[in-house]
């Protein structure tokens, strides 16, 4: 079956394995291993080469100067966190023996090419790789489903990137939320920003995570968010590249607990009142007759009072009845029903 956006439930939570592996493909199976234990919907690979990124230069442009990889040269980190071409064929069967969902962020068409190869059902495009026109070109020709992450981009290059995909004949694009800051911080967040992709695009809009806990991931799922992207590493491989923003074991499903409990929270998409509120309304007011009336009888303030419980009239007719003559005898503590009001032409 092809992959779909529209058969697809919801929150659907992608575990990303990235550099996670760190140069071991039995670690990357243990990852999808460990995806498919914990209740990821689906593990995404990164295909690239270093040589599909970036040039093997010492020139000092091409050296990281802060953040979590600090120190390293381009070339050598992109060798150090891919994952071989080789790799993808027997990680692509191990996921589909394990009956989960693997894809890929491929980085340019060689990555495709290879992709294609393996029957990718889903491609993701990186936030860096955004305005890579190239790329969605060569990606629009498999037409398959597209998910396109927005971090660091501008409203002016999310419309340019989407509506060039659209252009190109890619028809289910998925927008993500993403803040490329690693670890991201609570304040690098501006999770209305979901709400704007989603008046702003028709299309499925989800949220890359890059930040500690579950917090943000779940503020998020709570705007709007149905796919969410997390990185995921193994719990005895700490100092992997990608470890510092990445969850492992128990966390994994912990955090797929977190959205699946934020989706509920959402509920339905109409204004909705639970059953077991409803049965609470008893503790509203009604109009209740505090002395006996007679039939002719004026209801005054010194015969009728509003007060719990909510077995009469609504305390909204208690001015419309003051003054008006009462059609029948009422005793002392009833509850003034609607049949009353009928008579009086207060309801109909």
């Amino acid at each position: 079956m092809n992959f779909s956006f529209s058969r697809i439930r919801y929150p659907y939570f992608i575990a990303e394995i990235s550099a996670n592996h760190d140069g071991s493909i039995q670690d990357a199976k243990k990852l999808i291993l460990s995806a498919k234990k914990n209740g990821a919907s689906a593990v995404k690979l990164q295909t690239y080469t270093p040589d599909t990124i970036t040039i093997n230069s010492v020139r000092k442009e091409f050296l990281i100067k802060r953040g979590l990889w600090k120190g390293y040269n381009l070339w050598n980190l992109y060798k150090k966190a891919h994952t071989p071409f080789e790799w993808h064929k027997e990680l692509f069967q191990y996921a589909r023996s394990l009956n989960i969902l693997c894809f890929s962020t491929p980085f340019d068409e060689t990555a495709v090419d290879l992709l294609e190869e393996l029957n990718c059902p889903i491609y993701k495009i990186a936030s860096p790789e955004i305005m890579h026109f190239p790329l969605l070109k060569r990606i629009s020709k498999t037409r398959k489903p597209l998910i396109i992450s927005t971090g660091m981009a501008s409203l002016k290059e999310i419309d340019a990137s989407y509506n060039y995909a659209k252009k190109l004949g890619i028809k289910e694009i998925s927008l993500l939320y993403c803040v490329s800051s690693y670890p991201a911080k609570s304040s690098d967040f501006n999770i209305n920003n979901i709400k704007i992709l989603k008046k702003n695009y028709n299309c499925i809009i989800g949220f890359s995570d890059h930040s500690i806990g579950t917090n943000i991931a779940e503020a998020a799922v709570i705007a709007g968010a149905e796919i969410i992207e997390k990185h995921i590493c193994l719990k005895s491989n700490k100092k992997a590249l990608d470890s510092a923003f990445s969850i492992s074991g128990k966390e994994i499903k912990i955090y797929k607990q977190t959205l699946d409990n934020a989706h509920v929270l959402l509920g339905k998409k109409y204004f909705y009142r639970s059953k077991s509120e409803k049965k609470n309304l008893i503790f509203r007011r009604s109009i209740y007759t505090i002395n006996n009336i007679k039939k002719g009888e004026r209801f005054t303030k010194y015969n009728i009072k509003v007060i719990r419980p909510a077995l009469g009239a609504s305390p909204m007719y208690y001015d419309k009845l003051i003054n008006r003559i009462s059609a029948a005898n009422i005793k002392k503590f009833s509850p003034l029903n609607k049949s009353i009001l009928k008579k009086l032409k207060i309801i109909k």
